[in-house]
């Protein structure tokens, strides 16, 4: 298992550096930069220019991306263009909050899903299989930004029973430690404040949950069927075991493999693609941060940003590897 970990540890190394170049050169070949950003269609040449000398942009780019990569050793990630800050700093402001809105919207679709999926295979050709089925077409079909307008304005604008923006209530004077905001309420016993921003995550989590928990109840639904067909349930059925037995022994430990893998790569898809999301809610996470970056050709928050969600994406699915041993004792990672 060390060994494993290890080993995958280090694939990170030629992985980040590949993205790190393909990112380089595809940012640098975007049209525009930003002196077009700061200065708009007014600007002179001789303005352009002062800018791109300034910001380093004036040199070949070979220089630039060693230059790069010299401060990201240095786990520098530089100054962001528009706000004039690190940019560790302006990430360790927002991922908290799209961190707390992707572990809501995936334990919504993990809760949900699961059992959901588990239901619809043993009740297969009921009311509740084709329910299901036709469900989670239509989640997956239903794009999440419309999903995010319709639940805002029913439910926020309309009824009034949710926050329709925003993470917290700006009148409530929490305390801030991690910028977790719900745990930070739980560490300073603000029970006030950890309960409205758990309020505030409600509807952008359901929304972001739409699609990974249609597809989590698919495959869920196929691997147990795949499974309830295979001999050993028969023979265990045969012996006379119990149906709990058959159910946790056999059933969901064999079913949960392909569940796990896709939760994985859900996980890392929700943290690099909740921009919609918090851009419909105002919530104040790195996707609508990482959305006007791009406008601004914000270089140095791009490139800071996409990397450690990359180095995150990795980490994630390296926990879901470890996790088929705790699942299945029939895997050994070797």
């Amino acid at each position: 298992m060390f060994r494993f970990i290890v080993r995958r540890l280090l694939q990170l190394v030629p992985t980040l550096f590949g993205l790190s170049l393909l990112l380089f050169i595809w940012l640098h070949r975007l049209p525009g930069g930003p002196e077009t950003a700061i200065l708009g269609e007014r600007g002179t040449p001789e303005m352009r220019a002062a800018i791109r000398r300034n910001l380093g942009l004036d040199e070949p780019i070979l220089i630039q991306y060693g230059r790069f990569m010299k401060r990201l050793l240095q786990f520098d990630l530089g100054t962001s263009i528009s706000t004039k800050r690190e940019v560790t700093t302006e990430f360790l402001v927002r991922f908290p909050g799209t961190v707390e809105l992707t572990i809501t919207a995936m334990l919504i679709a993990v809760g949900v899903g699961i059992p959901l999926g588990y239901l619809a295979a043993r009740r297969r050709g009921t009311l509740l299989d084709h329910g299901s089925v036709v469900g989670s077409l239509i989640g997956i079909c239903i794009p999440v930004f419309f999903l995010a307008y319709v639940l805002k304005a029913i439910f926020a604008e309309g009824l009034g029973w949710f926050p329709s923006s925003g993470r917290q209530d700006p009148r409530i004077d929490a305390t801030r430690v991690t910028n977790f905001f719900v745990l930070d309420g739980l560490m300073t016993q603000e029970w006030d404040a950890s309960l409205n921003a758990l309020w505030h995550l409600v509807l952008p989590g359901l929304a972001l949950a739409s699609i990974p928990l249609a597809i989590i109840v698919r495959i869920t639904r196929a691997s147990v069927l795949e499974v309830l067909g295979e001999d050993f349930v028969r023979t265990a059925q045969a012996k006379g075991l119990t149906e709990r037995v058959i159910r946790r022994r056999h059933v969901l430990r064999n079913a949960m493999l392909p569940v796990a893998t896709s939760i994985g790569l859900l996980t890392g898809g929700l943290l690099s693609g909740a921009v919609l999301t918090e851009t419909v809610f105002a919530f104040g996470g790195i996707g609508a941060f990482v959305a006007d970056a791009i406008g601004q050709r914000d270089y140095p928050v791009l490139q800071g940003f996409i990397l450690i969600i990359a180095l995150v994406y990795v980490l994630v699915n390296l926990l879901v590897d470890i996790s088929y041993t705790f699942i299945d004792p029939r895997v050994r990672v070797r």
